[in-house]
């Protein structure tokens, strides 16, 4: 199993966050190694299906169940796909005033049996894409 967490403060409002966070089809458009980003089911107001498609290191395929609660929260829980058998975490937003914002992010992640590669797609989606996430996550809130 795989943790990472990574906090950051935000020189962006909290509301601008959590709208890009809530985005979820446009995340290809500045997120690197996603391709796609369907949502594929809404199951309440707050709750979605949602299936990614990303190229990291290999083409994968996943589906997870995303709960939000705004402005402060976007977790989510493994439903099914390609390579995880735990994908689980959350984005974690606190306002601090001033237009500043504490940034959390929080994902744990296990891989199916033995695949090929898993280890180093793990730590690629954790350890080394996570700085460059946070960063792409306050460019496009900036954007706003």
């Amino acid at each position: 199993m795989t943790q990472a967490t990574r906090t950051e403060t935000f020189d962006v409002d909290i509301n601008k966050i959590y709208q890009v966070l809530c985005d979820y089809e446009s995340y290809p458009e500045y997120m690197t190694g996603v391709d796609k980003v369907s949502v594929i089911e809404k199951l309440s107001d707050s709750e979605f299906l949602v299936e990614y498609q990303i190229n990291v290191i290999k083409k994968l395929k996943y589906i997870l169940k995303l709960e939000q609660t705004e402005p402060t929260q976007v977790k989510w829980t493994f439903d099914s796909g390609d390579l995880f058998k735990v994908n689980q975490g959350s984005w974690d937003l606190k306002d601090l005033g001033d237009g500043k914002t504490e940034v959390t992010y929080n994902v744990e992640i296990a891989a199916k049996g033995f695949i090929p590669g898993s280890g180093k797609i793990a730590q690629k989606l954790t350890e080394t894409q996570l700085p460059g996430l946070m960063s792409s996550i306050q460019e496009r809130a900036k954007a706003l």
